[in-house]
């Protein structure tokens, strides 16, 4: 008979207000793995689970289970392994500890087959993902569907410039690949983020894409950043590039980061071709509300930047023909040009005192 999960554990556990039961049963999962009991461990991470699948493969016995408001946890053995089953919404990872590395195997087949949906088809959805710190968790990374429009769709929303540039990029491949930095930069509202959307679609045969929710945590904390540089994403084969998006880090990459933001800055130009990028087939997407001669000159030398984009506003000849008439735009000829947030607020009516300026506005944050 097999030791029970607490008394194989080789270590005293500490807990307090801070940890969950699903956190216990985390701890005791780790047991006869760490006494060498069952020495090999397989584990798989699946995406829309099916709400009737168990998880479980014939015959296990369940010894623990516990359900948080976001998560919940299952401890099952059966006979020379231990599963753990942990899911939350629509997702799960199941880990399975066990005597022979056959049988590890075997386990976490028969636990996952058959759990999973479908794929629902969604032409005009791509799938990105997003990291941030959990304080449960720690580094963490969940996957969501993002509409997004085709290029040809949306090319009309950028003005000439800014389009050809981005002609270019949409159709980049791997074998392309030169710098792995790619900048935006321009004034809020100029449609980065719409942009970097539709890319998302475009590549999406080749590249995942992530998008960092705390950049200005990332490169200050080491084991985010190497979690995040050295992880997997998940189900893609192996030699599949991930584009990771940082969004409006102006603090990281101006021209006094080295002062102000420490060894940040250092560690991301690591990660796009120093040593931490080796061997990985990562990209970093950065957009920042700068001027292009406020940025570091690290950050921009040449060979270092697979793209430099300055998303600026349209022209007014460019502004009348998507709006399909004048009305609205003013009659200031020196006017530099009209940003897709204002032309969206004036497409729905909103009179031209309260259109928002480059520097505000709620309508603005959709199309950084």
């Amino acid at each position: 008979m097999s030791a029970t999960p607490e008394s194989a554990l080789p270590i005293r556990l500490n807990v307090d207000d801070s940890d969950s039961p699903s956190d216990v049963v985390d701890a005791l999962f780790l047991g006869r793995f760490a006494t060498g009991e069952q020495p090999y461990s397989h584990s798989s991470s699946l995406d829309r689970v099916r709400k009737n699948a168990t998880l479980l493969p014939e015959g296990a016995k369940v010894l623990r289970a516990a359900r948080d408001d976001d998560r919940s946890a299952t401890l099952a053995e059966g006979d020379g392994w231990t599963l753990l089953i942990s899911r939350w919404n629509r997702g799960a990872d199941v880990t399975v500890t066990a005597t022979s590395a056959e049988l590890a195997h075997t386990v976490l087949e028969e636990a996952t087959e058959g759990a999973q949906d479908e794929p629902e088809p969604q032409p005009d959805n791509v799938t990105m993902g997003f990291w941030y710190v959990s304080p449960r968790r720690g580094p963490y990374r969940t996957t969501r569907q993002i509409a997004a429009g085709t290029w040809d769709e949306v090319r009309a929303n950028y003005t000439a410039p800014v389009a050809d540039a981005m002609d270019r990029l949409m159709k980049v491949t791997p074998d392309d690949i030169a710098g792995r930095l790619l900048l935006l930069h321009g004034p809020p509202g100029t449609g980065k983020t719409s942009a970097l959307r539709t890319l998302a679609r475009s590549w999406r045969d080749w590249c995942q894409v992530d998008c960092v929710l705390d950049p200005e945590r990332l490169f200050n904390d080491v084991g985010y950043l190497m979690d995040i540089a050295i992880g997997e994403d998940d189900g893609s084969a192996k030699g599949r590039w991930r584009l990771l998006l940082l969004e409006d880090c102006d603090e990281l990459i101006r021209g006094e980061a080295k002062h102000t933001a420490g060894q940040a800055l250092s560690r991301l130009l690591n990660l796009t071709d120093g040593l931490l990028g080796q061997g990985r087939n990562v990209l970093v997407g950065v957009t920042t509300n700068e001027d292009l001669e406020r940025l570091h000159p690290a950050v921009v030398r040449p060979g270092r930047c697979l793209a430099r984009i300055e998303v600026g506003p349209l022209t007014r000849k460019e502004s009348v023909a998507w709006l399909g008439t004048e009305e609205g735009l003013g009659r200031d000829a020196t006017r530099e040009g009209t940003t897709l947030a204002e032309l969206y607020a004036l497409r729905r009516g909103t009179g031209p005192a309260s259109v928002p300026r480059q520097d505000s506005g709620a309508d603005a944050g959709l199309y950084l």
